[in-house]
């Protein structure tokens, strides 16, 4: 069981945001009844660990569900990433240092490595359930067929991999046509991350305009790069125009869009990042919130001419970054 909204720090603690601001955040969400917290040792070059640790440290550990991932480089050696034995063993350890606990409740494989036999990776996993470092095991942007194999090796050694971490929003939704479908028939829910695409359904970026000073599309620490594809005025002037639908249900446009990801059956969870408290307060009110078919339909109709749904989108590096 995890909050229908969790708190990730992926471009906010160790970099974007000061220490002093991150653990209000945390302590926002804790008191909005988020208890369930994503990471990744990547993230802030493994200080965004470090800071949730600190953040959570005098909390019930058995309240909260603790993520993190395991993939992308942590160091200079070729042998700090990917998913080989070797770099999953001493990452598990490096990541239970840096949060501060004996375990996570979520163990997530942050891309697919063509790198590593994929046995030899669920192999390590398993090691890593069974010595109890972690009590389950998750992916991150794998495709289809991926989740299938990997999930029929993990019944084979007796581990649970229960979730799938992919992009999904109004704007992005290339897991609808092949990954949804494959998780609801093995038994897997999606944690969502960027269900506001990355800010831009917030609708504080306007349509000839520059972007707003200091937002995310102005820091390349914040995430400048992944926003970028979604600056256009096609896409904005669109954006914009779902501003009336958000009002007609009493929702601010950020409610809207994370209540819109929550709305799919196979979402299990929506992630979160917030640089203030304030944040957070409103996004989780977006948690219960249904939305009626006739507007979903009228979301549908002013999004899809610039809606994503290629399912080949999915994809990780074809060698190890």
């Amino acid at each position: 069981m995890v909050s229908e909204i969790s708190y990730g720090n992926w471009i906010t603690h160790g970099s974007q945001v000061e220490e002093d601001a991150a653990f209000a955040c945390v302590r926002a969400a804790l008191d909005a009844g988020i208890t369930t917290f994503d990471t990744a040792d990547v993230y802030a070059g493994t200080r965004a660990e470090d800071v949730l640790g600190r953040a959570l440290e005098g909390e019930r550990r058995e309240g909260l569900e603790i993520f993190t991932k395991v993939y992308w480089p942590t160091g200079p050696g070729r042998n700090d990433r990917g998913l080989s034995r070797k770099h999953i063993m001493e990452s598990i350890n490096g990541s239970l240092r840096r949060l501060r606990t004996d375990h996570v409740d979520l163990y997530q494989a942050h891309r697919y490595d063509y790198s590593t036999p994929l046995e030899e990776t669920m192999e390590a996993f398993a090691d890593v359930v069974h010595s109890g470092k972690a009590h389950y095991i998750g992916v991150s942007e794998w495709k289809a067929s991926q989740i299938r194999e990997a999930h029929a090796l993990a019944r084979e050694l007796r581990i649970p991999l229960v979730s799938s971490q992919p992009q999904y929003s109004m704007l992005w939704r290339v897991i609808e046509s092949e990954v949804v479908p494959t998780s609801e028939e093995l038994g897997i829910g999606q944690i969502v991350w960027s269900p506001m695409a990355q800010g831009v359904l917030t609708g504080k970026y306007l349509p000839g305009q520059p972007p707003p000073a200091g937002s995310r599309a102005t820091d390349e620490k914040s995430g400048a790069g992944f926003i970028a594809k979604w600056l256009t005025d096609d896409v904005l002037t669109r954006v914009q125009q779902l501003r009336p639908l958000a009002d007609q249900a009493g929702l601010s446009m950020a409610q809207l869009a994370i209540a819109w990801v929550l709305q799919n059956p196979n979402v299990s969870s929506a992630i979160i990042g917030a640089s203030r408290p304030e944040q957070v307060h409103d996004n989780v009110k977006a948690a219960g919130v249904k939305l009626d078919a006739g507007l979903l339909k009228a979301i549908d109709e002013i999004v899809e001419p610039v809606t994503e749904r290629d399912p080949a989108r999915t994809e990780s590096p074809a060698e190890r970054p």
